[in-house]
């Protein structure tokens, strides 16, 4: 056993260089082969593209490619074929290692049911954003005679009046019930001429008629500035007029200047 004797200082040399050689063929070997072989370093898989494909197809699919799945989320869309994968994670294209679990969106088979949100009191086009945030179809808008224009009166389903909180699925159609801003209770039309402006508005404000255009003339014949001297529609004992209408007038003397505050 003379090779491992230290007599002379070149034997330890030597024997500080074999050892300096083993240890770093020990670690040469431990991160480059050992490693590899025990952890697959260095082999991915490209991921690759299941949006759009069956749930039902996916682990044939992905097995094949040493992959695996998990449905984490679901969604209901009515135009969207039930078990169709929506939303992948990872993404196509990129890379993961061997048995990596792809994470999966579908779509539901049945819609969910949800509660109905109160939309009566409020505006059409107001009802409609509400209705397409909840995943409800805007069905058919009929306007009826009533001085809250473009307000929503009803919410029916099928015909009939469904009410904020009854359960809907969703999906399900939704008609609105909207006035018109026309009362349908006909009376005379009011007689303005000779009113000072200011009470004539008034006055068809409280038997629920709109002031329409005003048209200011330089007074003659006699007439009062401020008064009424003529108008639209002009009232008879024939001539009737609906809640909600317009009524224009021509008032004696020049327009007020507004005050600026």
């Amino acid at each position: 056993m003379s090779f491992f004797r230290s007599d002379t200082p070149a034997d330890l040399l030597k024997h500080l260089f074999i050892i300096v050689v083993l240890t770093g063929a020990l670690v040469i070997g431990f991160f480059y082969v050992y490693l590899p072989i025990t952890t697959n370093h260095g082999e991915t898989i490209v991921v690759p593209k299941v949006t759009g494909m069956n749930q039902a197809d996916l682990e044939d699919y992905l097995d094949e490619r040493n992959l695996d799945y998990f449905v984490d989320d679901s969604t209901y869309n009515a135009s969207i074929k039930p078990g169709t994968v929506l939303m992948q994670e990872p993404k196509a294209g990129e890379k993961v290692k061997e048995g990596r679990k792809i994470y999966v969106s579908v779509s539901m088979k049945n819609p969910p049911v949800i509660k109905m949100p109160k939309l009566t009191d409020g505006s059409v086009k107001n009802a409609q954003m509400i209705l397409k945030s909840y995943d409800l179809v805007v069905g058919q808008l009929q306007f009826v005679p009533n001085i809250q224009k473009d307000a929503v009166l009803r919410q029916l389903v099928n015909g009939q009046e469904i009410a904020a909180g009854d359960p809907i699925t969703k999906g399900t159609r939704v008609d609105l019930e909207v006035g018109d801003g026309l009362g349908n209770q006909e009376f005379p039309v009011p007689n303005l001429v000779n009113m000072p402006a200011d009470e004539a508005t008034t006055l068809l404000v409280g038997q629920g008629l709109q002031v329409g255009e005003i048209f200011y003339q330089r007074a003659r014949n006699g007439e009062t500035e401020g008064m009424v001297v003529k108008q639209r529609p002009v009232p008879g004992p024939n001539t009737t007029i609906r809640m909600g209408q317009l009524v224009d007038l021509w008032v004696a003397g020049s327009e007020p200047l507004k005050s600026i505050e």
